[in-house]
């Protein structure tokens, strides 16, 4: 199948397009293959993304039930001054589990929760409620560090990631950058369990992605 400008146009739509054939105006098989580089790249950090979210997931999972006492953390929300905006994930939660015709569980709505929830919790508005509690959810942080902010920051720079990804939006413009990020995110996952990093780069092949594209870009 032979794979043209007005082919990607076509699926994908002009205006996701226009960034790469504004670029190369007298090249376009070159344009194509930098949006097939932003697959390649977009592809290449599954497996870091999804077990940060992963692990992040658990590790405030158990700090909150260690703070409250409860499987149901959640439950104290409605009733907890400096909390209650959290709720709506709840409720949303709850309605998807609803929608499926499965009953309510505890870790059903753990596992219903976004990624947005739960960097959400280490948030400025949340430091004097939940960060003495969830600060423990990351034992291997250098304890001169251990600031919420030096958390909250890299993890919302993972989340906008993220959704650029799972949006098919454009990655691949500053390889240097998303290296930057990808090294961050190791380290952060660190922070929870100090032998995930190698795991994960066992696991993955995001070093030699990034190899490639920029062999294929004739990036130095």
């Amino acid at each position: 199948m032979e794979v043209t400008k007005q082919f990607l146009e076509k699926v994908f739509s002009t205006k996701r397009m226009e960034r790469y054939f504004a670029l190369y105006p007298d090249d376009e098989a070159k344009a194509i293959r930098h949006y097939e580089c932003n697959l390649m790249l977009a592809e290449s950090l599954y497996v870091s993304l999804s077990v940060l979210e992963v692990t992040l997931r658990n590790a405030l999972c158990r700090e909150l039930e260690t703070m409250t006492g409860r499987e149901d953390w959640y439950a104290i929300f409605p009733t907890t001054p400096g909390l209650r905006s959290l709720n709506r994930y709840i409720t949303e939660a709850g309605q998807h589990i609803t929608a499926r015709h499965e009953q309510i569980t505890p870790s059903k709505i753990v596992a219903e929760l976004t990624l947005g929830f739960w960097v959400s919790l280490l948030n400025t508005e949340y430091e004097r409620t939940l960060w003495q509690a969830l600060r423990r959810a990351f034992p291997y942080m250098p304890r001169r560090e251990r600031q919420r902010r030096n958390v909250s920051a890299p993890l919302n720079t993972f989340r906008r990631l993220r959704n650029r990804i799972f949006h098919n939006e454009s990655i691949c413009w500053n390889l240097a950058r998303v290296e930057e990020i990808h090294a961050e995110m190791l380290k952060v996952i660190g922070w929870m369990n100090r032998d995930l990093p190698e795991w994960v780069e066992a696991q993955e092949r995001f070093a030699s992605v990034c190899t490639e594209i920029r062999r294929r870009m004739d990036w130095e």
